[in-house]
C-alpha cells in the first residue's frame, strides 16, 4: 500500500512513512485507502488474543513487511514482560452502558505504550528495508506520556538514539520523574522553556531545517519521530478498537454488528483517529466522542468549523492534553478536503501565518456525522474523579474523568443510550496528588509530594500503587538539560558531543 503526504506533495512505502515520520513537505502521511475488515473477520477476533488482532489489522496496511516481521515485532511489544495483564488493553464494565478500555498496563502507565513498544521494531526493520545505515535520532515532544513511553520503547535499541523534548512546567511530577531518571545510553531528556505547542512545533521546524539535518547527518544520523506524527505511532492504535468491540462480543454485552461508541479524552487528535480509521474499516462505530479539557480548541472547532489558537493556554490536572495545536487533525481534515493536499496546505499555512482556519459548514456537518465534541473544566474532572469513585469503585486519572465527564454530557444531549466504551488513557497513580484531591477533598494533598499522595491514595482505595512508581522514589536524576525555544536544535546537538 502506498501513503500520501496530506499536503499532496509525496507518495512512498509504509516502511518509507515509518522510518521518516513527516514528509518533506511537512504533511502527514495516510494511507492510499482504507482496508476493509468485514464482520465475518471481526467475529473471529473474538477466539484471538491481542498479539494475533495486532498482527490482523497491521499486515492490511504494512504490506512492504512480511507477516513473520510483523509477528516478531507484536510478540515482543506485548509480551508478559511489558504488560501486567495477560489481555494487554482490557475492558471493564462500569455501569449498564458504560465499558472503560484500560490503556496503562504497560512499562509506563500510559496508553502511549500500546504504540511505543512496537514503534522501534518497526523503525528498526524500516531502516533496514531501505538501506538506512546511519543511526535512527528519534525526536520526541511530549505533553507527559508519549516522553517516558518513546523513552523506555527506544532505551539502548541498536542503531538508534532518543530525544524527548517536555514543556518545564507542563508535566506532571511522576511524569518528569519518569523522563528524568531514564536509563540507556542513547536516550536524552531536555526541558523546554514553554508549553508543549512550543515544543511541538520546535520539533516539527527541526524536521524541516535543511541545515540541522545536514549537521546531524555529519555526526551519522537521520532523523525521524515517535510522535503520533508519525504513521507508525497511529496503525497500533487502531488494533485496540477493534479488540475492545471483540471483548464486548464476548461478554455479550453486544452481539456482532451492533454499533458502539468510543468516548476517547484527546489533546492531539491521534487517538481518537485511529478510531476514525477502524470506523472506516468496517467496524461498527456510531460516535467517537472527542472530551477536550480547558484548552477546548477541539470543542470549539467541531461546533464552528473553525479552528483557532487564538485563545489563552490553560496548565490543568490533564496536562497531557494541554494542547492548542492538534497535529493529527490534519489527517481528518484531508479526508473532509476529499483528500485534496493543497487544500490541506493551505488551512495549515493560514494556521502557521493567520493561528486559524475555515473548513465551512458543509465539511463541519460532514464530520459531525461522526465526531461529538465537548470539554470540561478541572472541577468537572474532580468531581467525575469523586463520582465515578463513590458509585463505581473504580478510580480515574484525570485525563479519562475528561472523557467520563464530557460522556455525560453527550448522552445528556443526545438521549443516545448506545453502549460507549471510554478510553482510560493512563494510570491514576500518574497524578495522584488531584486523583486524592477528587476523592478525599481539595485539601487531601496540602504538603505532600507525590509519593505521599501515592501512598495515601492506596490506603483509602485498596487500589495498589503500581511498582513503577515505587521505584521512582530510588531513581536518580540523570537529566537536567534545559533550552529555550528557538534553541532546541542547539540543545540536541549538544547532547551528541
Amino acid at each position: 500500500m502506498s501513503f500520501f503526504s496530506t499536503r499532496g506533495e509525496s507518495c512512498v512505502t509504509a516502511s518509507q512513512a515509518i522510518l521518516h515520520g513527516l514528509a518533506p513537505d511537512g504533511g502527514l502521511y495516510v494511507p492510499a485507502m482504507f482496508p476493509a475488515v468485514p464482520m465475518q473477520r471481526i467475529s473471529s477476533f473474538c477466539e484471538w488474543d491481542y498479539p494475533t488482532r495486532a498482527v490482523s489489522i497491521l499486515k492490511r496496511y504494512l504490506e512492504d513487511f512480511s507477516i513473520p516481521e510483523i509477528e516478531q515485532a507484536v510478540r515482543a511489544a506485548y509480551s508478559a514482560e511489558r504488560f501486567d495483564t495477560p489481555e494487554i488493553a482490557p475492558v471493564k464494565q462500569i455501569d449498564d452502558a458504560t465499558w472503560v478500555l484500560e490503556l496503562f498496563h504497560g512499562p509506563t502507565l500510559a496508553f502511549k505504550d500500546m504504540a511505543l513498544q512496537l514503534l522501534p521494531h518497526l523503525i528498526r526493520m524500516s531502516a533496514q528495508k531501505n538501506g538506512e545505515n546511519r543511526e535512527i535520532s528519534i525526536l520526541v515532544a511530549t505533553s507527559g506520556d508519549t516522553g517516558k513511553a518513546a523513552l523506555e520503547g527506544f532505551r539502548d535499541v541498536p542503531g538508534t538514539s532518543c530525544t524527548v523534548f517536555y514543556p518545564l512546567d507542563g508535566v506532571s511530577d511522576v511524569q518528569k520523574l519518569q523522563m528524568v531518571t531514564t536509563g540507556g545510553s542513547n536516550t536524552h531528556v531536555i526541558a523546554v522553556e514553554g508549553n508543549f505547542d512550543d515544543a511541538q512545533t520546535g520539533v516539527k521546524e527541526l524536521f524541516a531545517s535543511e541545515a540541522f539535518r545536514e549537521q546531524m547527518n555529519a555526526r551519522g544520523k537521520t532523523l525521524s519521530s515517535a510522535n503520533s506524527i508519525n504513521f507508525g505511532r497511529l496503525v497500533p492504535q487502531i488494533v485496540y478498537y477493534f479488540s475492545a468491540y471483540a471483548d464486548l462480543v464476548n461478554s455479550h454485552a453486544i452481539a456482532p454488528g451492533d454499533p458502539v461508541n468510543f468516548c476517547v479524552p484527546t489533546g492531539n487528535f491521534g487517538d481518537i483517529l485511529a478510531g476514525y480509521y477502524a470506523r472506516n474499516m468496517g467496524l461498527p462505530v456510531n460516535k467517537l466522542i472527542c472530551a477536550s479539557n480547558r484548552n477546548n480548541v477541539l470543542t470549539d472547532f467541531f461546533s464552528s468549523g473553525i479552528y483557532s489558537t487564538h485563545r489563552t493556554f490553560f496548565k490543568t490536572m490533564s496536562p497531557s492534553m494541554d494542547i492548542l495545536v492538534s497535529s493529527n487533525l490534519e489527517r481528518l481534515l484531508y479526508e473532509a478536503a476529499d483528500r485534496d493536499g493543497a487544500l490541506v496546505k493551505t488551512w495549515m499555512e493560514q494556521l502557521k501565518e493567520c493561528g486559524s482556519y475555515s473548513i465551512g459548514e458543509q465539511r463541519r456537518d460532514w464530520m459531525l456525522d461522526v465526531f461529538w465534541g465537548d470539554c470540561a473544566d478541572n472541577k468537572d474532572t474532580l468531581a467525575e474523579i469523586r463520582r465515578r469513585f463513590r458509585e463505581d469503585h473504580y478510580l480515574m486519572d484525570p485525563h479519562t474523568a475528561v472523557g467520563g465527564h464530557v460522556l455525560r454530557q453527550y448522552r445528556l444531549a443526545a438521549n443516545d443510550s448506545t453502549p460507549t466504551v471510554l478510553l482510560a488513557t493512563a494510570s491514576p497513580y500518574k497524578f495522584a496528588a488531584d486523583v486524592l484531591r477528587g476523592i478525599a477533598g481539595p485539601d487531601a494533598a496540602e504538603g505532600k509530594d507525590a509519593f505521599a499522595c501515592s501512598e495515601e491514595l492506596e490506603k483509602l482505595t485498596g487500589i495498589p500503587m503500581p511498582a513503577q512508581v515505587k521505584a521512582l522514589k530510588e531513581l536518580p536524576v540523570r537529566h537536567k538539560a534545559v533550552c529555550k525555544r528557538d534553541a532546541m536544535g542547539e540543545a540536541v546537538l549538544k547532547e551528541f558531543e
